[in-house]
């Protein structure tokens, strides 16, 4: 089989020159990143593209496609009948089968080969279907055919999509084509842009995690007969910048990567009025990027993912000292690359509004991860396939470091789930889930964080270490000056100014026993809006009477049975309230029944 000089094949294209060459199998089922470009040389190829013009030149005398769609079609060599219909199709791949016998050096590509050969038991087939996949399943087995110089390459998606049986032949082998890595990246957009610094390729490759290279060529090429060429750009952007700092500069830079955009959506993105930092020329090239890296994935996903872009770090958060402890020594961690010393996930449990999405959110910023939402797809993904899934997975493993978020995780990984009906569609995909977050080279690239306030709920497995080794409890501040620096928390980050005295603050806060993190930003929310209908000063005496027109909801009972699933799941003492850190497991355990009791007894 010919191939161009070793440096400029993909890592997955030489795996499978050698195990061709090295006679381990003749049929490949290639899947994940197919539909893709890959860049040999000067040259940016679809996948095709590139098994015909790299792999097989002039070393395949027939080079053929079958498919559902056009059926059997030459692509390089001797013509080969074209045939669609199932019965036909069947008959051309036997006359292909004897043209492979006799002839031999036979190439045949099957794209979307799920279609072709799709995942299933073959007794429930078609008589047509079941031959059709008996023809390929014969073919990875028959000696004459194997050693006669001939090769099947099967692209799909997905691999859980393709016939199982064909794919437990030891005779196939299956390549997964991965999202281009940081290496690749650097590559391509050194390409795409020339005209880009080093400096400029390296930071912008670095930004650009989890894109295909398809998609940084949309963003980073010139246009070509589609949409504003990059002079018009850049034109358009200099008059957007004009008479700011570095224009000429910073207009070449953004018409680089501006690539197939409206003029509208162009000038929505660029902001003319901008002072840039000293320091800071790369900032709004970096946001434009952010911005156009943020559609393209959330649409690849089909909206099952959505980015999280927290405001705060955890200097605004007030109260919970112990956990803003453990979660600093995480994120410095994360920063440092302490892939050792960073758990594979965390699971954040407590009370509702007891903090624990903003806390996270503001450790995700304190750590500087990008983080993404998964959607609810318990009701997402039935009637969808797992390809999906597979695609969300795929992408989020190429934009690491990443903490992938799962909020209220017992609707999604609550016990029992996944039997409703939907053919074991949900089940299939939490356990897909599962065994993605288990994967150990996902340590300090991934980081998986649920949130629940019910983590009785949860699957046990969920829970074990080596999914979410970490379990974070969140509880209602226990002393009035907790509740202090919670109220003024709140008011720092809402800009407002507060004129009571630390002792007032104190002496209200005595009265607020009981009141979560969510009452207490109620509560000042509340004063804010007084204030504001009196014209006066946020002072203790507004503050006063906001607390005495509020009322928090009265659910003590079920308050109790959730810091107690919390006391119970917490993997540290530390973090635990003095009125819990040095009780016993059995006493734990005993008052945890008896306010589980009380408070399902309703």
């Amino acid at each position: 089989m010919y191939s161009p000089p070793r440096n400029t094949l993909p890592r997955w294209a030489e795996t499978l020159r050698q195990k061709y060459l090295a006679g381990e199998a003749s049929t490949f089922v290639l899947y994940r990143n197919v539909f893709d470009n890959f860049l040999v040389g000067e040259t940016l190829h679809n996948l095709q593209s590139f098994l015909l013009a790299e792999l097989f030149k002039d070393t395949k005398k027939h080079v053929v496609e079958v498919s559902l769609e056009r059926g059997i079609r030459t692509l390089s060599g001797p013509y080969t009948p074209n045939s669609g219909d199932a019965p036909e199709l069947l008959s051309a791949l036997h006359a292909l089968e004897n043209q492979m016998r006799t002839e031999q050096s036979t190439a045949v590509i099957v794209p979307y080969a799920d279609a072709l050969l799709p995942a299933g038991d073959p007794s429930f087939m078609a008589p047509q279907d079941r031959q059709i996949y008996l023809a390929f399943h014969r073919w990875s087995l028959d000696k004459s055919l194997t050693t006669g110089d001939n090769i099947t390459i099967l692209v799909s998606e997905s691999l859980n999509a393709i016939n199982p049986g064909l794919l437990s032949n030891p005779k196939v082998a299956a390549i997964e084509v991965p999202m281009p890595d940081l290496a690749l990246r650097h590559k391509v957009i050194a390409h795409l842009a020339p005209q880009l610094s080093a400096a400029q390729v390296t930071l912008f490759s670095e930004r650009t995690g989890g894109l295909r290279t398809v998609q940084l060529a949309s963003i980073m090429a010139s246009s070509e007969g589609h949409g504003l060429s990059e002079p018009e750009r850049r034109t358009l952007i200099l008059q957007l910048l004009q008479g700011t700092a570095d224009a000429e500069q910073r207009a070449t830079t953004l018409a680089t990567i501006t690539a197939g955009m409206t003029p509208a959506e162009i000038t929505k993105l660029i902001e003319p009025e901008k002072t840039l930092p000293v320091g800071d020329a790369n900032e709004e090239v970096l946001k434009v990027i952010h911005a156009r890296k943020r559609e393209m994935i959330e649409k690849e996903c089909a909206g099952l993912i959505e980015f999280i872009e927290p405001k705060h770090g955890l200097e605004a958060v007030g109260g919970h000292e112990n956990i803003k402890h453990e979660l600093l020594a995480i994120a410095k961690n994360l920063k440092a690359g302490e892939t050792t010393l960073t758990p594979m996930g965390l699971l954040a449990v407590g009370p509702m509004g007891s903090g624990k999405t903003f806390v996270i959110k503001a450790f995700l910023k304190e750590a500087g991860l990008s983080a993404v939402a998964l959607k609810n797809f318990r009701s997402k993904w039935v009637g969808s396939t797992e390809a999906n899934l597979e695609r969300v997975l795929a992408t989020v493993k190429a934009m690491g470091p990443i903490a992938v978020i799962i909020d209220e995780g017992d609707r999604s990984f609550g016990s029992g789930g996944g039997e409703g009906g939907d053919d074991g569609t949900s089940s299939r995909v939490i356990a897909r889930l599962k065994e993605f977050m288990a994967e150990t080279e996902n340590r300090g690239q991934v980081l998986f964080v649920m949130l629940t306030n019910r983590p009785d709920k949860l699957d046990s497995d969920i829970k074990r270490p080596g999914r979410l080794d970490r379990k974070i409890p969140f509880f209602y501040c226990d002393s009035a000056a907790e509740r202090a620096q919670v109220l003024q928390a709140v008011l720092a980050r809402y800009g407002e100014t507060c004129t009571a005295s630390v002792e007032e603050l104190l002496l209200l806060c005595d009265t607020l026993a009981g009141y979560s993190n969510a009452d207490l930003e109620a509560l000042a929310l509340l004063a804010v809006e007084l204030a504001r209908n009196q014209a006066s000063a946020l002072d203790a005496a507004v503050l006063t009477a906001a607390a005495l027109d509020f009322m928090p909801p009265q659910e003590r009972d079920m308050i109790e049975f959730m810091e107690l699933l919390a006391v119970s799941e917490t993997s540290r003492r530390s973090m635990l309230p003095k009125r819990y850190r040095d009780m016993a497991v059995a006493d734990i355990q005993s008052n945890l029944l008896a306010a589980r009791r009380r408070a399902l007894a309703r």
